[in-house]
């Protein structure tokens, strides 16, 4: 597959591939974005890199391929995925569709 079911900036993308070569990570890893949790906290993201599992789709972008788990797509698909450097904050930032999760 060659469309990413989310979107993620220009700046997430280039912070991924530095920590992807900045930390060694073996190069049948990929980045695996999902969902954990539910119930009256909702839901948290999963964001790291993995080994692709049995039920697994896979998604290459550029350098990086994503994972996403066929069973989290209803809550990945249109996610969208920044980077945040600023003296508020740093890291990663998610935004669901509609801020439906």
């Amino acid at each position: 597959m060659d469309v990413l079911p989310f979107e993620i900036s220009s700046d997430a993308l280039a912070e991924i591939e530095k920590i992807y070569a900045s930390k060694n990570i073996p190069a049948h890893y990929h980045l695996r974005i999902g969902v954990k949790g539910g119930g009256c906290s909702g839901i948290s993201y999963v964001f790291g890199f993995d080994e692709q599992g049995g039920t697994d789709l896979i998604f290459p972008s550029g350098s990086i391929s994503f994972l996403v788990d066929k069973r989290h797509m209803l809550y990945v698909a249109g996610l969208r995925i920044g980077f945040e450097n600023s003296a508020e904050a740093y890291g990663f930032t998610f935004e669901s569709p509609s801020g439906l999760y």
